[in-house]
């Protein structure tokens, strides 16, 4: 195997306090400019796997057929061996299996479905963004951001409210911490709890469905067979899991990148940019699903590398969503920028589901916010997340003075 240059084997990518502790992004810029492919070492405790910087690169291996996501498309669990979900969760699925599940699901997920739910999302962020608005320093995280997506699903799959903080603790147990000493155990014990319980509420709404997403599975047949409640279970926990983590964290750098950007929060503010726009850009810059992890079918070459049979290949949508060859000054946050072609969905036959009610999500916070909101200030520093997967804040202290 290729082995990465002397300057690049400090950072290990496994280990999530990497994330916090390193300036991530300049160490993406070298790995870009001098080597945009290259072998992350093994350890004693995890195998090795090649990481792979370069937006036009990153793109490309999200079509290529010669990588398999049914191993697992997270890297914590593709290096510990098998998803046991693959062949089952759509994330994890590949082939005609997946576009058949793609294509059941998607049908929950459409405008035309989501109309209503896009409705409640305005409201609901009207109404959370009104109730902080001159009420001094506030948790933005908790009092707002955790609100919106997590109860979005939630309605999708009708959780009954009093589940919904219990979902919302695991949820965010499951891929990231925030606590450097957090353990793995932490993380499985969270995603089985999530397990259980939609195995339980998928046998529910078999046995008395109603209308909302679960009882759609539940009743649904692939090529005549219906899903098992394992498998309705596992595709819930991909739709919170996925739902949740983007859309909250991308509110919250929303914020904090507004606040430390001043001239763009008056931009939006007075309508000089529009929010369609500003939604891509905090997406963008947020990236808060930093890679997906692939297993190659096959070899290939790459940049002069041969990637063998077996496998593990990491695709790094924060450092392609920053490649200067693509987007001018990456690391300056500008909401009118065009064209904005971010890997944060993903791209190809794995695009995410729910990219359009995450745009929707951040498209009713801004717009809430510049309608309620003169001016917005940090009165506390913002607490780091500890994952090598998700990148971003769990606190954010913040102040909101009132329109007039």
């Amino acid at each position: 195997m290729s082995e990465p240059a002397l300057g690049f084997r400090s950072l290990d990518l496994v280990d999530p306090a990497t994330f916090v502790d390193n300036d991530v992004h300049g160490f993406w810029r070298d790995v870009r400019a001098e080597n945009p492919v290259y072998w992350h070492p093994a350890t004693d405790n995890n195998p090795g796997f090649w990481v792979v910087s370069r937006y036009a690169d990153v793109q490309a291996l999200y079509h290529d057929a010669a990588l398999s996501s049914e191993r697992g498309n997270v890297l914590d669990v593709v290096l510990r061996g098998n998803d046991s979900a693959g062949g089952s969760m759509l994330a994890v699925t590949d082939g005609p299996s997946h576009r058949k599940l793609r294509n059941l699901m998607f049908s929950a997920f459409t405008p035309r479905a989501l109309a209503e739910v896009v409705t409640n999302v305005q409201l609901r962020s009207t109404e959370l963004v009104s109730a902080v608005v001159g009420a001094g320093c506030f948790d933005f995280a908790a009092e707002v951001a955790e609100q919106i997506p997590m109860n979005t699903i939630c309605d999708l799959l009708s959780v009954p409210s009093a589940d919904r903080r219990d979902l919302l603790r695991w949820n965010k147990m499951a891929l990231s911490s925030d606590r450097a000493d957090s353990s793995d155990l932490d993380a499985l014990s969270a995603r089985n709890e999530i397990l259980l319980y939609f195995v339980e509420l998928a046998e529910e709404r078999r046995r008395k469905p109603g209308d909302d997403v679960i009882s759609m599975l539940a009743s649904a047949e692939v090529d005549g067979v219906a899903l098992t409640v394992e498998e309705i279970a596992v595709n819930c926990y991909s739709l919170i899991l996925g739902g949740d983590e983007t859309s909250r964290i991308s509110a919250i750098c929303a914020v904090l990148a507004l606040i430390e950007n001043p001239d763009q929060w008056d931009a939006l503010r007075t309508g000089a940019v529009d929010v369609d726009s500003a939604v891509e850009e905090v997406l963008r810059w947020a990236t808060p699903g930093m890679h997906v992890a692939r297993t190659a079918r096959t070899g290939f070459a790459i940049h002069g590398h041969r990637v063998e049979a077996g496998d593990i290949v990491t695709l790094w949508n924060i450092s392609a969503n920053n490649d200067e060859s693509v987007f001018h000054q990456p690391r300056r946050f500008t909401l009118s920028r065009s064209p904005n072609k971010h890997l944060s969905f993903g791209h190809g036959p794995h695009y995410c589901l729910g990219a359009f009610l995450g745009r929707a999500e951040l498209r009713a916070l801004l717009t809430a916010l510049t309608a309620q909101v003169t001016r917005m200030e940090l009165c506390g520093k913002p607490r780091p997340i500890y994952s090598n997967f998700v990148s971003g804040y769990d606190t954010l202290p913040v102040r909101f003075e009132m329109s007039r």
